[in-house]
């Protein structure tokens, strides 16, 4: 059974993390806009042709978890907004997803 994390968007199962995603494409620029719909938002710069909004997308979440891009994996989602990645073996939510988050800082 995996385990919950307090933000309905992520959940642990061995070795990975799970993440539930709302990509807008084509922003001015990339990053963290909040949760929709109990999904992590996230703008990113790259317009969804040719599979550059999804590179920009593990680019971008490699570097907010400090990973290598091939620990990150997207398992569902490709050609749509909502998506879900598998990151390998991460610690603890990053600082900047906690606060997008409203949860408690890290101790």
């Amino acid at each position: 059974m995996p385990e919950r994390s307090p933000a309905p968007c992520f959940w642990r199962r061995p070795d990975l993390l799970v993440c539930r995603l709302r990509v807008v494409p084509r922003a001015p620029r990339s990053g963290l806009a909040g949760v929709h719909d109990d999904r992590l938002k996230l703008r990113l710069c790259a317009p969804p042709v040719d599979g550059r909004a999804n590179a920009e997308l593990i680019a971008l979440l490699a570097r907010l978890f400090g990973v290598p891009r091939r620990r990150v994996r997207l398992t569902a989602g490709v050609r749509g907004r909502n998506k879900t990645v598998e990151i390998e073996a991460p610690g603890a939510l990053p600082d900047i997803v906690a606060q997008q988050l409203d949860l408690p800082a890290r101790e």
